[in-house]
């Protein structure tokens, strides 16, 4: 089996991204943006498309993604549940929107629980 080659360097943008190829400056990755926020740190509770199990999202962080994902194992192992991290949110499996809401706020978020 051949590898696939790919190229990590170029004369007109320099270093290239290894996930999206392209420039570093101009990065498309989760990794390298911020999502949006308004300062407010929003905790849904959702069953849609999940059979009917429960997932708790965070959104409004405003963090990177390699910040986003310590940020959620931390606060999946607070839990002892699971979870993941979609775009700019986190996914914490379960309904724990009280224990993320005094953890958040124990960092120093503004946290509001959305929805009913």
């Amino acid at each position: 089996m051949a590898k696939k080659k790919r190229l990590v360097y170029s004369t007109d943008g320099g270093r290239l991204c290894p996930d999206c190829n392209n420039p570093v400056d101009n990065c498309a990755c989760s990794d390298n943006t911020l999502g949006p926020s308004d300062g407010i740190v929003r905790l849904h509770r959702q069953s849609k498309g999940r059979a009917g199990k429960p997932v708790t999202l965070i959104t409004g962080l405003g963090l990177t993604g390699k910040e986003l994902k310590t940020l959620a194992k931390a606060l999946k192992s607070k839990c002892g549940t699971g979870g993941s991290v979609e775009g700019s949110d986190i996914l914490i499996q379960g309904d724990k929107r009280d224990l993320l809401k005094t953890l958040l706020e124990a960092q120093g978020h503004t946290v509001k629980i959305a929805g009913g």
